[in-house]
């Protein structure tokens, strides 16, 4: 079994980790800018979205049959005996996060004192809303602690593999 086999629960689990960070990071962006009505680029900041993609990386050797074979010995009462499969290219599943503007309308605000009103009195807030922000932060924190948790347990299988 090649090693890198081996640890690819780790890599899966440290990728959700570091997308679920990601998120969070883009989450306590926007919650700081929920109100910034004028930035470096000009007008209101734009929301943040999180999106997550699966990479798809080939951890065995291709063979010339794509199918999975499996080779079973039974008795005559059908109980298996030996069995052997021969396992064909796979891939694993790792995460990967990427920060993009959510292109919603702004939020306008009828607030003719505001020094970035428009020429009705009316000024465009970020459209950003803190309640929904609040709810993506549990959803990415409790992402976090489901890969924390599923790192934890592939390092416990691994520590009670070498004790054999």
């Amino acid at each position: 079994m090649p090693i890198d086999e081996l640890f690819s629960s780790l890599q899966i689990s440290a990728s959700g980790l570091t997308s679920n960070r990601r998120w969070m990071d883009a989450i306590a962006e926007n919650l700081a800018n929920a109100k910034t009505t004028r930035t470096d680029q000009g007008g209101p900041y734009r929301r943040k979205v999180t999106t997550f993609q699966e990479v798809q990386k080939s951890y065995m050797k291709p063979r010339e049959n794509k199918q999975l074979s499996l080779d079973i010995r039974r008795t005559q009462s059908g109980h298996i005996i030996s069995g052997q499969s021969h396992r064909q290219p796979a891939t694993r599943g790792e995460v990967e996060a990427q920060i993009v503007d959510d292109n919603a309308d702004f939020t306008w605000v009828y607030d003719p004192d505001h020094p970035d009103a428009n020429g009705e009195g009316y000024v465009a807030y970020p459209n950003v809303e803190v309640v929904r922000e609040m709810v993506d932060l549990i959803t990415a924190s409790r992402a976090y602690e489901a890969n924390v948790t599923a790192m934890s347990a592939a390092k416990a299988m691994h520590k009670k593999a070498l004790e054999i």
